[in-house]
């Protein structure tokens, strides 16, 4: 790839929402048939007779978003959210949320999942997160 080339790419990508930029993480793992994922590090074990604590659960980074609740007087504000969130049409919005409890995003890195969260909750829905 030429230097020209490669700098247009950085350009382009620069200038992507992190909502798109999620979409084309999902859309290279499912073409290359591979998980985007940090690489993990093995804790050393401790020493022996060392009484050293069970250490803490690693924090999930991915998350599932679930609207978990739409109330009838608030889904018109839920479905223009939902429609910005997932980019699905007026007839597809509207049939997910009157579907509720449902899944928004089948994976959201952990910024992007509490954005989706807050924009749902302003709008007068409930939403859950799951670590995965």
């Amino acid at each position: 790839m030429s230097k020209k080339k490669t700098e247009d790419l950085v350009d382009a990508l620069s200038e992507l929402t992190v909502l798109e930029m999620s979409e084309l993480k999902t859309l290279l793992e499912d073409k290359w048939g591979v998980k985007a994922a940090a690489p993990t590090v093995m804790a050393a074990a401790p020493a022996a007779g060392g009484g050293a604590a069970a250490p803490a659960a690693a924090e999930s980074t991915d998350f599932q978003v679930t609207l978990s609740d739409a109330p009838a007087d608030k889904k018109i504000g839920i479905i223009k959210v939902v429609r910005e969130i997932t980019g699905l049409g007026l007839k597809e919005a509207k049939e997910l949320v009157e579907a509720a409890p449902k899944e928004l995003k089948a994976t959201a890195p952990k910024a992007e999942a509490e954005d989706i969260k807050k924009k749902i909750e302003a709008a007068g829905g409930k939403v859950t997160l799951k670590g995965l």
